[in-house]
């Protein structure tokens, strides 16, 4: 991203370096033996409680192997912990039971904080940022303003996703309200560290304070490109590092801003 100044590129470098760091799954006691359920039919309906009335959240597939909880479900139901940290159970008939050393090769990893994408498997999303946007201002040179934003996601697939947006810039002129639409491409979306593109568009109002030199509310039109990482944790909680190139244009006037920004997100 050519807009990013050196010193940013360097801390989205660190990030990444510490969310690779992160992400490994790790055990509880290295060397300790721990139980896991291997899946024995062709597809495991796993349900929020231990029983047919609860529903199902995760459908698991032959060979699949999960972590035991290690407290036993009701019955004949065997309580597991699904990939994303979720707590299910299944059918004591679909699985078998093992225990498996962690050091040993092949050996099914137990995530404790990071986790795999919350994008698999999600309908929708939300998440809500916070963070620095470089304004231009109309006399010349940049002012840095706090801003925040609300993002909403419909998931049509692991790695694409349609987003909508409205967030406020409070500047020295008055209150900027963005708003508009478009899309994100996830680029590792079954990784527990994604990066990811987006592109969108359209518009901003610039609503005059009390003690403004504007008189009168400007509109512009908005385009917006950026990227940046998602870091998925248990309980499909990620967050979401950005970094995005507004620009802004009506009849009389052209100007690009940029913001960065982090938030917390929830996809269900």
């Amino acid at each position: 991203m050519a807009f990013l100044t050196p010193k940013c590129r360097l801390a989205f470098a660190l990030l990444l370096c510490g969310a690779v760091l992160l992400g490994a799954p790790t055990s509880a006691r290295a060397g300790e033996p721990e139980a896991f359920a291997r899946v024995t039919v062709d597809a495991a309906e796993l349900r929020s409680g231990p029983g047919v009335a609860f529903r199902v959240i995760y459908t698991a597939h032959r060979g699949e192997s999960l972590a035991v909880d290690g407290r036993p479900g009701d019955g004949f139901w065997l309580r597991v912990v699904l990939p994303d940290g979720r707590t299910a159970y299944a059918p004591g008939d679909d699985l078998q039971t093992f225990v498996v050393d962690p050091r040993a090769p092949g050996a099914p990893p137990r995530w404790r904080l990071l986790a795999p994408s919350p994008l698999v498997g999600a309908h929708a999303g939300l998440v809500i940022l916070g963070g620095a946007a470089y304004v231009p201002l109309d006399e010349g040179g940049r002012r840095v303003y706090g801003y925040m934003e609300a993002r909403p996601s419909i998931v049509l697939d692991r790695t694409v996703t349609l987003d909508g947006f409205v967030g406020e810039i409070p500047t020295s002129d008055g209150s900027e309200v963005f708003y508009g639409g478009g899309a994100s491409v996830y680029l590792a979306p079954s990784w527990p560290l994604c990066p990811f593109l987006d592109l969108g568009g359209g518009g901003l109002s610039v609503f005059p304070g009390a003690d403004s030199f504007v008189l009168q509310r400007r509109d512009y039109y908005l385009a917006r490109a950026g990227g940046g990482l998602l870091f998925a944790f248990r309980k499909r909680v990620l967050i979401r590092l950005e970094a995005t190139n507004l620009t802004l244009f009506n009849s009389q006037a052209y100007r690009n801003a940029q913001t960065f920004a982090a938030g917390l997100g929830v996809y269900f």
